[in-house]
């Protein structure tokens, strides 16, 4: 008994010599339930994951918000630890990706074309006006935009784009979806709204960045891959889903036969 007692003890002891304080930068974008880094209570599932590591490495993360570009500039000057989130197929001008560490993923977005549900497997060529978030890179419409076969309208918040689409006033929503759906939910009077997988859409790993600390982003990965049960339990109060999940789901509801999902060019 006493052995135990002290091996535990060592390894308290060791934790605690080795658990240091970071600065997180995380973008000043209301992006719940993945993220709003601006909560003072909760600031969604990436937060909550990171949370969860830190009890169980004794490492400490405090949050700071900015614009996307400040983040890398900040993380640059070592001002900040770590940027959350981030992805090595995201440009920017700030700071090398080959030369950052990225953690696997902490999350996935699902980003894609939210419809009525009456519009569902309309085709490509029934969307002529598409709001999108300002600042977004309208990757996927990109092609039919330089053609000016679709118009993007941009929008400043959730809410203003899930009421245009509610009046017909743009033919579809480019969004994330469990933004989007979390939003609906909280007003019943808008929707309901379909992410529609014959339209453009893909998902997108949310991983944590860093330009030091390698060692730190590679205790995170093992945390994440040695505790599933632990990280699911997470994803699953904040009501996160797969792409195949739901690209089953939408196929099931609709009838959508599986020549007409949408694939990447």
């Amino acid at each position: 008994m006493k052995q135990g007692l002290f091996c535990l003890l060592l390894i308290w002891i060791s934790t605690a010599a080795t658990a240091e304080k970071f600065i997180v930068g995380s973008q000043n974008i209301e992006y719940y339930p993945h993220y709003n880094f601006s909560s003072p209570i909760d600031k969604g599932v990436g937060w909550a994951i990171l949370e969860a590591f830190s009890e169980a490495s004794g490492h400490e993360f405090s949050y700071l918000t900015m614009p996307v570009r400040r983040l890398q500039m900040e993380m640059l000057k070592g001002h900040v630890d770590f940027v959350y989130p981030d992805n090595p197929g995201w440009y920017n001008d700030v700071t090398d990706t080959k030369e950052k560490y990225f953690s696997v993923a902490l999350t996935r977005a699902v980003t894609g074309t939210f419809v009525k549900p009456k519009n569902v497997n309309k085709g490509i060529n029934a969307i002529k006006r598409i709001a999108m978030p300002l600042g977004f890179t309208p990757v996927n419409w990109q092609a039919r935009l330089d053609q000016n076969l679709i118009k993007i309208v941009s929008i400043s918040d959730t809410f203003a784009g899930l009421s245009l689409l509610q009046l017909e006033r743009v033919d579809a929503l480019d969004f994330e979806y469990h933004v989007g759906n979390y939003y609906s939910n909280q007003s019943p009077q808008i929707g309901p709204f379909i992410l529609d997988i014959t339209l453009p859409h893909n998902e997108i790993p949310f991983m944590l960045s860093a330009l030091r600390h390698q060692e730190v982003i590679e205790e995170l990965n093992a945390f994440i891959n040695n505790n599933p049960a632990i990280i699911d339990s997470i994803k699953v109060r904040y009501g996160m889903t797969t792409l195949e999940a739901l690209t089953q789901q939408v196929q099931t509801e609709f009838s959508i036969e599986d020549k007409d999902i949408w694939q990447p060019e």
